[in-house]
C-alpha cells in the first residue's frame, strides 16, 4: 500500500478519511491535527511575549499519550520565549506500574532538556494506591479514588509553578467516550461542565476563576494514532494499563464505540463535532445555574463547596481502617 502524498510505503491507513500515509506524512499529520487544536483553542493569548511568557503545566504520566503531547509541544514551543513548558508526574504508589512509567518521564524530560517535577501520593497524602484498594473504605472502585487524589495534586502543583494553564494528554477515543456516558446518563449540566472546563475555546469559555484553566490539544487525534507515533519517533511511553484499572462502564462504551468505529469510520469524530457544539450551548445555558460559592477546606485549603473537600474525607476514611 503506498502513501497518497508521495508513493513511499504506507504505514497506516485512516478509514475515517479513506488515507494512507508514510511514516513522515503521518507524523506530519498529527503534528498538524495538534497545532492546529492549539490554534482552534485560542490557547496561546496575543498578549503572550517573552516579558510576559505563559506558563503549561504538562501531566505527564509516562503513558503514550502524555509522552506523544510532551513531546509534540516541545517541538512546536520548546524554542518559544512566550510559553514555558513543566512537565509534572504523579506517583501514586503502584508497585511495579508506575516506577517504569516514572523511568519513562525521566528520560523523556531528559531528553527534552525540559523542566520536570514529580509528586507522589504517599509523600502528599501519607497513602499509597496499592494500600488504598487493599482496605476500600468506601467500596469504590480505584480509579474513583485515584481520579480524586490526582486531580487535587495536578491542581495544586500547577498553581504552585504559576501554571496559566495544565494540559492533559486525553485523545479522541477518551473523550468520545465521556461524551457518549454524558449522553446516555442523561446529564446535561456535566456536558456544560465540560465544556468550560476542558474542550471549549479559551475566547468561548466562563473563567476558570480559583482554577487553572485545562486543555487537551491531543482530542482530535484517534488513540491508535498516538501509540503508533510514539513507536514511529521512538518515544520513551510505556505502554501497560494500570493494574487497578476497573471502569466497568467506561470499558463498555470503549467496546461500543470500537465496534460502532469499525462498521462506521469517523464515529468519533462525528460524536465530538456535534458533543462540542451542543457543550457549548449548554454551557451558555446552565452558568450560573445553582452555582455554589466555593470556601476553602479547613484541613488542606483547597477549593471546596463544604467544609471539608472530598480529598481530605477519603483520607480520614482510609486512615480509619
Amino acid at each position: 500500500m503506498e502513501c497518497d502524498k508521495c508513493g513511499r510505503d504506507a504505514v497506516m491507513h485512516a478509514a475515517y478519511s479513506g488515507a494512507h500515509l508514510c511514516e513522515d506524512h503521518f507524523c506530519a499529520s498529527v503534528e498538524k491535527r495538534v497545532r492546529r487544536r492549539i490554534r482552534e483553542d485560542d490557547m496561546l493569548p496575543r498578549d503572550a511575549t517573552p516579558e510576559n511568557p505563559q506558563t503549561w503545566v504538562i501531566g505527564l504520566s509516562g503513558g503514550k499519550d502524555s509522552v506523544v503531547l510532551t513531546h509534540i509541544l516541545d517541538e512546536t514551543f520548546g524554542r518559544d520565549p512566550r510559553i514555558e513548558l513543566i512537565a509534572l508526574t504523579i506517583h501514586e504508589g503502584i508497585e511495579g506500574y508506575r516506577d517504569k512509567s516514572v523511568d519513562a518521564c525521566v528520560e523523556l524530560s531528559d531528553d527534552l532538556d525540559m523542566r520536570h517535577e514529580m509528586v507522589s501520593y504517599e509523600e502528599e497524602f501519607g497513602v499509597r494506591m496499592d494500600d488504598v484498594v487493599e482496605k476500600d473504605p468506601e467500596n469504590m472502585a480505584a480509579c474513583a479514588y485515584c481520579g480524586v487524589f490526582r486531580r487535587d495534586l495536578l491542581e495544586r502543583f500547577a498553581d504552585e509553578y504559576g501554571a496559566d494553564k495544565l494540559l492533559t494528554g486525553h485523545n479522541l477515543d477518551d473523550e468520545a467516550q465521556t461524551a457518549l456516558m454524558n449522553f446516555l446518563e442523561g446529564d446535561v449540566k456535566q456536558v456544560a461542565k465540560h465544556f468550560d472546563a476542558s474542550i471549549g475555546s479559551f475566547d468561548k469559555r466562563r473563567d476558570a476563576g480559583d482554577f487553572i484553566p485545562r486543555a487537551k490539544p491531543l482530542r482530535d487525534i484517534p488513540e491508535k494514532e498516538v501509540a503508533l507515533y510514539a513507536h514511529l519517533k521512538d518515544l520513551p511511553a510505556h505502554i501497560t494499563e494500570c493494574p487497578h484499572s476497573s471502569e466497568a462502564y467506561r470499558g463498555e462504551i470503549q467496546q461500543l464505540l470500537l465496534k460502532l468505529e469499525e462498521n462506521h469510520p469517523g464515529t468519533r469524530h462525528s460524536i465530538m463535532a456535534g458533543y462540542e457544539e451542543l457543550a457549548e450551548l449548554t454551557a451558555r445555558e446552565y452558568r450560573g445555574d445553582g452555582q455554589v460559592d466555593l470556601n476553602e477546606c479547613e484541613r488542606c485549603g483547597s477549593k471546596t463547596a463544604g467544609d471539608v473537600c472530598r480529598k481530605c474525607r477519603l483520607i480520614e476514611s482510609i486512615e480509619a481502617v
